[in-house]
């Protein structure tokens, strides 16, 4: 089952709570709060949308605990921007576990001359309940090749959500996105079988992602 929703994703999960909706996985790559906009390429991609301030994180971890069933795990990409602001706000609800780096293959721009070139995002990793981690220990450090970001300006290679959708969940399970972007979550789940929400309030990344998606297969609800 994949469902797709366009609209906010806070007023979104509250009508699936209401539903009575649960998951077994959360994967999902919030703004971070820096108003990020690629000036990399030529082209540049829509500016992420709600990426000016963090005063919805609260709201926002308390409505993702709401609608995951115990004992599941959470990741949440994320800039060390304002890391602390998510850590903190995970932290009331959930038992923080780690914090993943993802090592990319190549650095990202910023300061040339006056800073370390950037190579790493980190993911958090939290777990609602306790629910052990599939086909053993590995390292905290994940590497894999950026995807150029065809799509959306901080598009996820679908290799690495396969990764983390394997460790945290069996076959049939639902996954949410609650930022959906261009539906690499959703690409993912596809694969590897899992049923998937996501929720994306760009009109035009949700398109982009539906198309994505309905490229790994049909029976696709979108509302």
């Amino acid at each position: 089952m994949i469902r797709l929703i366009q609209g906010d994703c806070l007023e979104v999960m509250d009508r699936l709570i209401e539903e009575g909706v649960k998951v077994d996985c959360i994967i999902t790559d919030p703004p971070y709060g820096m108003s990020f906009q690629s000036n990399h390429r030529k082209e540049k991609h829509n500016k992420i949308a709600n990426d000016s301030s963090l005063e919805w994180v609260d709201d926002w971890v308390d409505k993702i605990y709401k609608l995951m069933n115990e004992d599941t795990h959470l990741y949440s990409f994320i800039s060390f921007h304002h890391v602390d602001i998510f850590k903190q706000a995970l932290e009331k609800r959930f038992n923080f576990k780690n914090i993943l780096i993802w090592e990319k293959n190549n650095t990202s721009m910023g300061d040339l001359e006056g800073d370390y070139a950037p190579k790493y995002e980190m993911v958090l990793f939290c777990h609602k309940g306790r629910r052990l981690l599939k086909n053993g220990r590995d390292p905290n450090i994940i590497k894999d090749k950026r995807t150029g970001n065809e799509h959306h300006p901080t598009q996820k290679p679908v290799n690495l959500i396969q990764y983390l959708i394997d460790k945290s969940t069996e076959k049939g399970e639902t996954i949410l996105d609650c930022f959906m972007g261009s539906g690499t979550t959703g690409v993912a789940s596809r694969i590897r079988e899992r049923n998937f929400i996501g929720i994306e309030l760009d009109k035009n990344y949700f398109k982009i992602a539906q198309e994505r998606i309905e490229n790994e297969g049909n029976q696709i609800s979108l509302f």
